[in-house]
């Protein structure tokens, strides 16, 4: 008889109880079940491989009204977002569930409990691991949402599931909405407790990347211009790569990272005009820039899957790639 592990708490991640113990139904010996469409919002929530922090995979800080949302228009929860593929969602969360199924840990806190009680609205922060190959490289996404909620199920998991399936390493952070400067605080500690927990963790310390989308990437070019340590991450280094996804943010220097950048023609939040030029000013400042646009994917288009912005992916892991020591 097979028998599943116990997934315990280890660096901040939170315990699950043994797969084989509990499943959706009440049932014993049986895994936690995937999730189909014709669930609901509430199901993913309430998942019992979530439990402890089912809530933080949702956009929102606060989600219940939502519940009854079916999970095949889980895109109605994101408005910020476009070309959100329910099964490409379905498929990233699903992920998830094998590994809890598994034994693995996919949650972890990177602020400690007295942090958290000093300051609650750390409460709403996190990390999920997709794992790739042990011992490589990670990346950190960061999903946008105009810093009013995180659209981690469109902008995040399917993206750090293609990362994983590329035998990279990728986490997905849920930072604090509300504030720019807050959320890149938390992309600077989770930075930080990720390369302080590596060799635990089964990733690499070096040559790390970092994605954002739309908010998510103005994160991003906050960490490339200014550093870890601005945000106070500590003296860290900057990421070998950023990967910034149509953002009117316009920063640059000229020790930015490499940098990959795309947005689409018809985008209607971010500017493609200001995109473009500090795609021309990163490279007369001597940056490396890997630059697509595309023409009908719209904002927030994520993967891209179903758009002329499929495949993007590949060329912004091909410039990683590109960066890795070997």
């Amino acid at each position: 008889m097979k028998w599943l592990m116990l997934a315990a708490v280890v660096l901040g991640g939170t315990t699950r109880q043994p797969a084989a113990m509990l499943n959706s139904t009440g049932n014993p010996n049986m895994l936690h079940p995937p999730l189909t469409l014709t669930q609901t919002v509430g199901d993913l929530a309430n998942h019992p491989a979530f439990r402890g922090f089912g809530e933080l995979l949702l956009p929102w800080d606060a989600n219940a009204r939502y519940y009854a949302t079916s999970l095949s228009k889980v895109g109605s929860l994101m408005p910020y977002h476009g070309q959100v593929q329910p099964a490409v969602v379905l498929s990233a969360v699903n992920h998830l569930i094998k590994e809890v199924n598994s034994g693995q840990t996919i949650f972890y806190s990177f602020y400690s409990p007295q942090q958290k009680q000093q300051d609650t609205s750390k409460e709403q922060t996190g990390l999920f691991f997709f794992r790739g190959k042990p011992g490589a490289p990670f990346a950190v996404v960061c999903p946008g949402g105009g810093f009013s909620y995180v659209g981690s199920l469109h902008e995040g998991f399917p993206l750090a599931q293609q990362i994983g399936e590329n035998n990279l390493n990728a986490f997905v952070i849920r930072y604090r909405i509300g504030s720019e400067q807050r959320a890149t605080e938390d992309l600077a500690a989770a930075i930080a407790y990720i390369i302080r927990n590596a060799e635990k963790l089964g990733v690499s310390p070096r040559d790390y990347s970092l994605w954002g989308g739309s908010a998510g990437a103005r994160m991003v070019g906050n960490i490339a211009l200014s550093g870890v340590v601005a945000f106070g991450g500590g003296g860290l280094p900057k990421p070998a790569t950023a990967v910034i996804a149509y953002t009117g943010q316009s920063t640059y220097s000229a020790d930015f990272p490499p940098t990959f950048i795309t947005v689409a023609a018809n985008d209607g939040i971010a500017n493609v005009k200001t995109v473009e030029r500090r795609v021309a000013s990163l490279k007369a400042a001597g940056v490396e820039v890997v630059y697509r646009r595309y023409l009908t994917a719209g904002h927030g288009f994520g993967t891209g899957k179903g758009s002329d912005a499929e495949g993007w992916i590949d060329d912004a892991l091909g410039l990683w790639k590109k960066h890795i020591r070997k």
